[in-house]
Order: structure tokens, then C-alpha cells, then sequence
């Protein structure tokens, strides 16, 4: 484990705002993430926690006195939840969930995910009854949709979701009251919504919105208290927010172009934290975009939900 301090926005600044009065996010931590996501704020500590998956690197950043511990991770993180025990983390590994001991450092293996195949998880979040939903994606070439969405259950059960087989999964969230799950496979650049009900079933899978400008594809997302669901759209350097009816109203641009994943956080929920990457850039692209791979915030005057915790646990 280490610890760094880093420069980073004052969070109780209002929004910035470019010339047309679209808000602009600032660079809260110069993280460089090859390929930063799984954006997480808990409520409890007040800390912000993400991953870079290619660097094998867990991170948290303390909104209270600036500092920035990571952890070395055996494999790839692509995903994790925060726990009823706030000394855990439940992890999503390139090939296995796992719960993680904040202070030990060690990892308890619950369950190997798609062995054998070329693919490994990406994005997962809890759902409001605290069961964690993933997904996969395809890792050789040609990219093909033979990955799936998952359910980790409270007893620590596996399940694969009745959903259609992605080749990236992406922008898992849940509506405030959890009867809507969205989902998306990036390449598709449809976001998929459906009835998500408290039992598990799955029911009425549809279309929510579709990226059509020809830049950006939809990547991680949140929801708001409202309603609204706030997507980081990789490539477009940005990140939008759709109302419950599919339809934009809002969006947030991000000074680099490859936002990955969102939270909403700080003390009144209402600071949106968003994690980058600066994979497949070359040395000119970087140069324009220094901070590429860093972490970003704003403040947007809507509020958030405080994320939902796994309650799965090991039998003593």
C-alpha cells in the first residue's frame, strides 16, 4: 500500500462553466490511470474510491484532508462494492470475485467468473436490495458478444442474468426505487433499460436511449435522487445526464476524452466524480491532454443516492 498527497479542486466551488454555460469538471486527482473506473463514493467515510484496472491499482482519495492511498492488486480490478463491514470491499477481479481486507490487504476468493473463456469482468454495481450485478467483456479480436451479466446474491450465490450477451458491459445502475435496471454493451452505443424486480426477475428489456452524434460511447453511469441517470460517454469526453423518459437534459464536459465512470458524492451528494483513462493515446495526444487518466469533479445541484452496500457475507 501507499500514500501520496495530490493537488486537487476545492469541492465546495460551484460548477465551472465554459462559454456557452455548459459546466466544466476540474481535475481533482492527477491519477494518470491507464484505464481509471469503477468511480465509488462512500458516504460513511466521506472518501472516493476507484480503479485502474491496467495499472492493478485500487484507489482512495479523502475528501477531508486531500490524501490519496492506493493498493496493489494481484490481478486486475475491474469492479468492486463497498460492504456492510466498512474494513471490506467485495471485488470484481479479471477472473474471480473476492472480498478484500482494507487493512490486511487479503483477498478471500468467493467465485471464479467465466473460466476458461477469453473474457474478463468489467462494470458492476449493487443493486437496492444489496446484491452486486456485473458484467463481462471480450478481450481478443475480433470483438465478439459472447460475455454476460451477473448477480453475486446475499449468500454469496452466482447467477447469470436472463439478459443478452455483450461484448463490453457497461452502465450498470439502478433507479432510486430499484424496480429499473440499466445496462449497455458500449459498442452497441444503446443504453438498455428493464423492469428489475425485488425478488430478481428481470422483465420487459427495451432500449433506454442511443448515442447517435458519432462520437463517445456509453460507458459507466449513476443515478440521481431524481431520477436522472448521468452516463460517461468514453471517446466524447463528456458526460450526460437523461431523464427517466431516455431524453438529455444535461451534460458535463470533461477536459480530457476518455471519462469512464461516474459517482455522485461529497457531503451533500451533489459533487459529481468522474474517473478517465489514458489507454490507446499516443505521446501527442497526451501532451494535449496532460491529465488524461486523472480524476475529475463539478458540482451539478442535483443530489445523489448513498451507494448501496453488499450484504453478502462468509458464514462464520
Amino acid at each position: 500500500m501507499s500514500a501520496s498527497d495530490h493537488g486537487h479542486a476545492n469541492e465546495s466551488a460551484g460548477a465551472n462553466a465554459d462559454a456557452s454555460g455548459e459546466a466544466v469538471a476540474e481535475l481533482l486527482v492527477d491519477a494518470k490511470c491507464e484505464l481509471g473506473e469503477g468511480a465509488t463514493w462512500c458516504a460513511r467515510s466521506g472518501r472516493l474510491y476507484w480503479t485502474d484496472i491496467e495499472g492493478k491499482r485500487l484507489s482512495r482519495y479523502d475528501a477531508r484532508d486531500g490524501q490519496h492511498v492506493s493498493w496493489e492488486m494481484p490481478e486486475r480490478l475491474a469492479c468492486f462494492a463497498l460492504c456492510e463491514d466498512e474494513r471490506m470491499l467485495l471485488l470484481g477481479l479479471e477472473s474471480r470475485l473476492g472480498f478484500f481486507g482494507l487493512e490486511t490487504g487479503a483477498i478471500d476468493t468467493i467465485a471464479e467468473v467465466e473460466p476458461g473463456m477469453p473474457t474478463r469482468l468489467n462494470d458492476g454495481r449493487c443493486d437496492r436490495q444489496g446484491r452486486f450485478v456485473f458484467g463481462t467483456k471480450y478481450e481478443a479480436e475480433p470483438m465478439q458478444a459472447i460475455g454476460g451479466f451477473y448477480r453475486l446474491n446475499r449468500d454469496l450465490s452466482l447467477e447469470r442474468l436472463p439478459l443478452p450477451a455483450p461484448a463490453i458491459s457497461n452502465s450498470i445502475a439502478f433507479s432510486p426505487d430499484g424496480a429499473t435496471m440499466y445496462y449497455c454493451d458500449s459498442p452497441t452505443r444503446a443504453i438498455c433499460a428493464c423492469d428489475y424486480n425485488a425478488d430478481g426477475t428481470i422483465a420487459n428489456q427495451r432500449i433506454f436511449t442511443t448515442l447517435t452524434d458519432g462520437t463517445g460511447v456509453p460507458d459507466g453511469s449513476t443515478v440521481d435522487a431524481e431520477g436522472g441517470l448521468w452516463n460517461a460517454q468514453w471517446g466524447g469526453a463528456r458526460v450526460v445526464r437523461y431523464g427517466a423518459d431516455g431524453l438529455e437534459t444535461g451534460r458535463v464536459k470533461i477536459p480530457t476524452a476518455q471519462p469512464s465512470c461516474v459517482t455522485l458524492g461529497g457531503a451533500r451528494l451533489d459533487t459529481l466524480y468522474v474517473t478517465s483513462a489514458r489507454a490507446e493515446m499516443d505521446a501527442a495526444t497526451l501532451a494535449r491532454e496532460p491529465h488524461a487518466g486523472g480524476v475529475f469533479a463539478v458540482r451539478i445541484g442535483r443530489a445523489g443516492l448513498a451507494e448501496p452496500l453488499f450484504q453478502g457475507r462468509r458464514r462464520a
